[in-house]
């Protein structure tokens, strides 16, 4: 899944200042906590970190840590990854404690998506150019061989084995992956009793607390269909306790004789998926649920989305679309709140 950029905020309250300020003066115990930022770089794309720590602690070196253990999983651009050696098929494979985790709710959300969302479409990945190999040349014949290899009905959990019914089905965890890490960043900070902080990961975010006594502020970028073209907000989100993640097939693409090839494959026909849809934010409680739920839903399309999210009331969304030659946006109820709170900070 391509991941956008959702980019920080901060916004600077004059008239607040200037109380907080009289307020020090006043009574010499206010205090404004030190933020502490964190970034580097982890599959294939940036990750930016900021928290507030009563003991001032640099998380630096615990979180590479983690990273490196992570994408020791489930990074199929590393040769010896667990998950790379399971699609070689090599024999004895040990899986980890997340890989396991990762496919038990990857299985959950492929059947709750009714196989919108499914981790076995990795054959289909680099046949179209999106993985790690060439793109290969495309005919209906090439599709319905590789769609043989694609489906979560086809795999099972054994006794901590993967057990496949076809050697050429390949796993691929990145629409999953980078929300399920940033949860589990997340987990790791409140092991430590951080209370407030923001956790972004390729565009995966997940807030928890406040930033100064104002909620974290996030942008979703407007969907430009140039990939050069300056990136440009066109909503600014508070966040507190959620996790907000966007999928869109706007900026990962190529084009072929005149067509654009999004990256966005649909399991079911084994191409890319062609409808208004431009991008799809999604706001959960679980940044890997909102992540595998963003590409599922740009498979589905909005409206069988928005049937979806009727049924589930943990989740909501906000949808960018095409109608002619003019964007459009589409916010669930409960996002619409969330953007009517924006007004009270």
């Amino acid at each position: 899944m391509n991941k956008f950029r959702i980019r920080l905020f901060s916004k600077h309250y004059f008239h607040c200042s200037i109380i907080a300020c009289l307020l020090f003066l006043s009574t010499g115990c206010s205090f404004v906590e030190k933020q502490i930022h964190l970034e580097g770089f982890t599959q294939g794309t940036y990750y930016s970190i900021r928290y507030y720590d009563p003991q001032n602690r640099n998380l630096q070196e615990a979180i590479d840590s983690l990273l490196n253990d992570f994408d020791n999983t489930a990074s199929v651009y590393n040769d010896s990854s667990v998950i790379s050696r399971i699609n070689r098929n090599e024999d004895n494979v040990c899986l980890t404690d997340d890989f396991i985790r990762l496919y038990l709710l990857s299985e959950q959300i492929g059947k709750q998506t009714h196989g919108a969302f499914d981790i076995t479409v990795g054959s289909l990945v680099n046949a179209w150019g999106f993985g790690r190999e060439q793109r290969q040349t495309m005919s209906k014949e090439k599709i319905d061989s590789l769609l043989t290899c694609v489906g979560f009905g086809k795999t099972s959990l054994d006794q901590g084995k993967i057990i496949k019914e076809l050697p050429c089905i390949q796993l691929n965890f990145n629409a999953i992956a980078q929300g399920y890490t940033v949860d589990k960043i997340a987990s790791f900070f409140d092991t430590l009793s951080i209370a407030d902080y923001l956790v972004d990961i390729g565009g995966e975010v997940i807030a928890k607390g406040n930033k100064n006594g104002q909620p974290w502020m996030v942008g979703i970028e407007h969907p430009s269909k140039e990939k050069e073209q300056e990136r440009q907000i066109i909503l600014r989100v508070p966040l507190e306790n959620k996790s907000l993640v966007t999928s869109g097939n706007y900026r990962k693409y190529y084009e072929e004789n005149g067509v654009r090839y999004g990256h966005t494959l649909s399991p079911q026909t084994g191409y890319p998926v062609e409808h208004a849809l431009l991008s799809v934010t999604v706001l959960h409680p679980s940044a890997a649920f909102a992540d595998a739920y963003a590409t599922a839903f740009m498979v589905m399309g909005m409206e069988a989305s928005l049937d979806f999210i009727a049924e589930h009331q943990d989740v909501e969304a906000f949808f960018i679309y095409q109608k002619q030659d003019s964007i459009h946006t589409r916010s669930t109820d409960g996002f619409v709140r969330l953007l009517n709170q924006q007004a009270c900070f």
